[in-house]
């Protein structure tokens, strides 16, 4: 069987809007590596979204699934519930920030982790409004694709959307969008569209997804939880891309020490097991009625036995640390690139291993470079990479390692990255 093949079989049956990045088809792959189906060698720098943080096939999860699958694979927690899904409701409420007793639910994806959020925080607090944040990414359920701040191609289509959303200003240094400016666009969204005492909920990601993988500054979220505090808002902070050590700490927002009310949990969580968690305040937590929140296959045995598993993973590899080794090999190798290419590389930019460079025409940042990018991700799988692109102009490319990937393998897919951008800078 071939690439092209098995292209073409997909295209008659898969609906053109689950569209793939690669014309490459996986046969297996290990850690950091993948073959496809011809026996072609990639260095991947994905991570299936930052969902395989602890490597493709990694023996412990492996034996933790299989092990999980030969007792049972499925009763549905809310009918006859299992003690692997007590014990990670234990371990994340340990590891979640801040010192507030916490609670937790299991559903399927991270879109569904944002709605539960939405469902708790209204439930708590009785009110209507949710504010996002332009660029903002939180899933593609009609919700989530309300609360995402870019229209091309997540909303693009699909309207109409959920009423009593708005969104505000993302911080961005390098976009000249202040701490101070944003904050002054919410307080102005406070007078012209929703007062405070009407929003349940402000959600933001600590670090931007899709939006460009730009943080928000500590300020800025010691501001939103003032605001927040001072109004009786629930402050989501969605973790789904930044969980789980990709940062360098265990949850990016730690990076602040801002307590978040309710906090999302997906991708990294269980070594590409469909499982996400909403874990948050107590008080927060129980808010809706017995049966409010759930769904058939949330907190499914299988996935949770493989979390516990990515938990050990995570600790006994020292994955943490290990997460801002990578990150640091990445920026000091991708710096001396821009230093050759400043017309072409704005800036780069990395918490622990979500890592990104903008690309730019003639190092202005209000040229973004999407012919560039997109170039550059086509060409990927001829040098032996994944790569995704990202951003709010889709200017971004954005590298996903293995928290578990060894030096070698970064050096080496990190030539070949060099060469496929000095190939097609000179063009």
């Amino acid at each position: 069987m071939t690439n092209e093949k098995l292209q073409a079989r997909k295209t008659q049956v898969i609906a053109r809007g689950q569209g793939n990045v690669y014309p490459v088809y996986v046969d297996h792959a290990k850690n950091a590596e993948i073959w496809d189906v011809e026996g072609k060698r990639y260095i991947d720098f994905g991570a299936g979204i930052a969902v395989s943080n602890t490597g493709h096939s990694h023996p412990k999860i492996i034996e933790a699934v299989k092990a999980q699958v030969d007792k049972f694979s499925h009763t549905c927690v809310m009918v006859n519930p299992y003690e692997v899904a007590v014990e990670l409701a234990e371990k994340l409420t340990a590891i979640a920030p801040g010192p507030s007793a916490k609670k937790a639910i299991f559903v399927s994806t991270g879109a569904e982790a944002v709605e539960n959020c939405v469902k708790i925080a209204r439930a708590h607090t009785g009110r209507r409004g949710v504010i996002a944040f332009n660029g903002g990414f939180h899933g593609r359920t009609n919700l989530t694709m309300a609360l995402t701040g870019k229209i091309s191609p997540y909303k693009h289509l699909f309207g109409p959307f959920p009423g009593d959303i708005f969104h505000a200003p993302f911080p961005m240094d390098c976009h000249d969008v202040s701490v101070k400016s944003s904050l002054k666009a919410l307080e102005n969204l406070f007078k012209v569209d929703i007062a405070p005492s009407d929003v349940a909920a402000i959600i933001i990601e600590p670090v931007q997804g899709e939006g460009g993988f730009y943080a928000a500054p500590t300020e800025f979220l010691v501001a939103l939880r003032k605001i927040c505090d001072e109004h009786g808002i629930v402050l989501i902070a969605d973790e789904i891309q930044t969980g789980f050590g990709r940062t360098g700490k265990m949850f990016n927002i730690e990076y602040s020490g801002v307590e978040p009310d309710l906090i999302t949990m997906a991708k990294g969580i269980a070594g590409g097991f469909p499982i996400a968690a909403v874990v948050g305040k107590s008080e927060i937590m129980d808010a809706p009625l017995p049966g409010g929140l759930g769904g058939t296959y949330g907190g499914s045995p299988v996935a949770c036995a493989a979390a516990l598993a990515v938990l050990e993973i995570i600790e006994e590899e020292n994955l943490v640390q290990r997460s801002n080794e990578i990150g640091a090999l990445f920026n000091a190798n991708l710096t001396q690139l821009q230093g050759q290419y400043p017309e072409l590389i704005l800036d780069v930019r990395n918490k622990g291993s979500m890592i990104a460079i903008e690309l730019v025409k003639n190092g202005d940042a209000e040229q973004p470079n999407t012919a560039l990018t997109q170039a550059i991700i086509a060409n990927a799988a001829n040098y032996g990479l994944v790569l995704l692109a990202c951003g709010f102009y889709g200017n971004v490319i954005r590298f996903l390692p293995a928290l578990t990937i060894s030096d070698e393998i970064v050096e080496e897919g990190l030539a070949s990255f060099v060469r496929l951008f000095e190939d097609l800078a000179s063009k």
